[in-house]
């Protein structure tokens, strides 16, 4: 990319696509209008926007408009969860192992709304028991909402079985796939999911724009108001991170044959060189189904962060197995409830590949790392 650092936070963020740059570039310059305004430049944003939702559409499965544009993966989260309830009930079955994005939403609920929130456990690989998940859903559930795939570990969810189960109970499902879109294949026209949320910055779009997918015929009431968005979201659309979220989408598409599968090798690769070179390490979830190009590896007696700082030192980029809070560095929710202990939790880095990662690049980490933790437990001995 833009420099020598190997950057292996791809879950965190990924570096825009210049197919995208040039998208937002030509919409900031030249189609800079309103969509709404009924002048050539106000129809050229509307044709880049209707151009871009066919495009998700297509990624889904879905039909164009069944595409909501969002500012990003929270706001399409928020929506879909908050607009469950106008249905009347106030039970909402999810996992411990979400994105904060929706945990921290549902106990705003559980507190100031009365909402009944059940968190399905997981085992010590990250995996999900189905016979709890269908025991879970009761009459009484206004919507089920589950990750596809783990922003930590990668594990991926049984979401064609939970949506089989969701649709057989009479159960909205919400699926919160930011971290699968673009890295698995994705057919709506085959998954009874009701809502599926994504984010653009994590397939090379920009930050700032994400979308809902709406399943045609659910009712689903606005965060905010206006006529945009067919009244579903009101706001003057973000046209260029829209554009760009488009050609993200038309991308992944057409490397869904081959980048998945070449992602999970070079993170196979990773991991073998480490574990062999790094006694008492292991993989989170490593036996469970996971995407590609993620690796949650926990390092017996090294506290990740000194490790993370030693490798961003050496121009290499990942992040930790913890959430960082005003109070400090604080054991990752994801791990705890895998089994970890916090110790351990707070032991733990994260890999996480994506489509401009190169072997050498992975040769040079797996060479790097036993090194670096070598002289950490040296340090500390």
């Amino acid at each position: 990319m833009s420099d020598s650092r190997i950057y292996l936070d791809n879950n965190a963020t990924t570096a825009v696509a210049p197919e995208c740059v040039e998208a937002m570039t030509l919409c900031l310059r030249e189609h800079y209008g309103n969509p709404s305004s009924k002048h050539a430049i106000g129809e050229a944003a509307k044709t880049r926007t209707l151009a871009a939702r066919a495009q998700v559409a297509a990624l889904l499965g879905a039909s164009p408009a069944e595409i909501v544009f969002t500012s990003g993966g929270t706001e399409a989260i928020h929506q879909a969860i908050w607009g469950s309830l106008a249905c009347g009930k106030k039970r909402i079955v999810t996992s411990r192992v979400e994105h904060p994005a929706t945990l921290m939403l549902l106990e705003h609920l559980q507190t100031t709304q009365g909402v009944e929130v059940v968190e399905l456990g997981v085992d010590g690989q990250g995996r999900l028991d189905l016979a709890e998940l269908e025991e879970a859903m009761t009459e009484e559930t206004a919507l089920l909402s589950l990750m596809w795939a783990n922003n930590e570990t990668g594990v991926l969810f049984p979401i064609e079985e939970a949506a089989a189960l969701a649709a057989a109970k009479g159960v909205s499902f919400h699926c919160d796939a930011v971290q699968a879109v673009g890295k698995i294949p994705i057919d709506l026209k085959q998954v009874p999911l009701d809502f599926l949320s994504l984010s653009g910055h994590k397939l090379h779009a920009p930050k700032g724009v994400g979308a809902l997918f709406v399943r045609k015929g659910r009712k689903l009431p606005p965060l905010l108001f206006g006529h945009q968005e067919r009244g579903r979201r009101g706001s003057t659309e973000n046209v260029p991170g829209i554009a760009a979220l488009g050609v993200a989408a038309e991308l992944a598409a057409a490397e869904l044959a081959s980048c998945p599968s070449r992602l999970t090798s070079l993170r196979d690769h990773l991991e073998r060189s480490l574990l062999a070179a790094l006694p008492g390490a292991r993989v989170n979830g490593g036996e469970a189904g996971r995407i590609g190009g993620t690796s949650s590896l926990t390092l017996a007696g090294i506290e990740a962060e000194f490790v993370l700082d030693k490798l961003d030192r050496a121009g290499i980029c990942a992040s930790a197995g913890a959430a960082c809070s005003a109070a400090g560095t604080e054991p990752s929710h994801v791990l705890l409830a895998m089994g970890l202990s916090p110790q351990a939790a707070l032991s733990t880095i994260r890999f996480s590949l994506g489509r401009y990662n190169t072997e050498a690049e992975i040769e040079q980490v797996a060479s790097l790392l036993p090194k670096i933790v070598s002289g950490l437990r040296a340090e500390a001995a």
